[in-house]
């Protein structure tokens, strides 16, 4: 199964090295890797995506844990998170297939952020099967070559039922629900 782990890390020198080492040391595949700063620039942000069994995410989130520059690991897998992937799409854009090229980009609401006479380039964002999908859409015009940012994800706002129902039985008393 499919894990999403994010990783918050001291942005320090080598930090990067023993996470992905400890991946590497136990033998586990990273599929995407995604590190930034956030809004403090002293910490950055890692999202994480590798595949195994639930036991095995835990002994790697216990891990993560241990290490000096982990300040905390949240296996989104167990919450409810919204996820992005950028991908740089070098296509054929020969005069009989320009027209295709644009439709499909217009129906994914991609950009097309760089053209030549004999090429597009087209940016899309959106969650990994948006991604797939265009890609497997543009695959017969002639894919030249292909970037991906990896995934980045980031937990939902909790939503607290009891200040949900407060607001809604104040709307009902005032008369606003309906």
């Amino acid at each position: 199964m499919q894990h999403i782990i994010s990783v918050l890390v001291e942005n320090k020198f080598g930090a990067l090295s023993r996470i992905s080492g400890l991946f590497s040391g136990r033998g586990f595949n990273i599929e995407t890797l995604s590190v930034g700063p956030t809004l403090d620039p002293s910490v950055s942000m890692m999202t994480i995506v590798t595949e195994g069994e639930d036991r095995i995410i835990e002994q790697i989130t216990k891990q993560l844990n241990k290490l000096v520059d982990v300040i905390k690991v949240v296996d989104l897998i167990e919450k409810a998170y919204v996820e992005r992937e950028t991908a740089l799409i070098k296509v054929n854009a020969r005069p009989e297939d320009r027209a295709e090229a644009l439709r499909v980009a217009d129906i994914f609401r991609a950009n097309i952020v760089d053209s030549s006479p004999n090429t597009y380039t087209i940016e899309i964002t959106g969650d990994v099967n948006k991604v797939e999908a265009i890609i497997n859409l543009l695959r017969p015009l002639g894919i030249k070559e292909l970037i991906r940012t990896g995934r980045i994800a980031i937990a939902r706002e909790e939503v607290k039922i009891a200040a949900v129902r407060g607001n809604l039985d104040r709307r009902v008393l005032s008369g606003q629900a309906k």
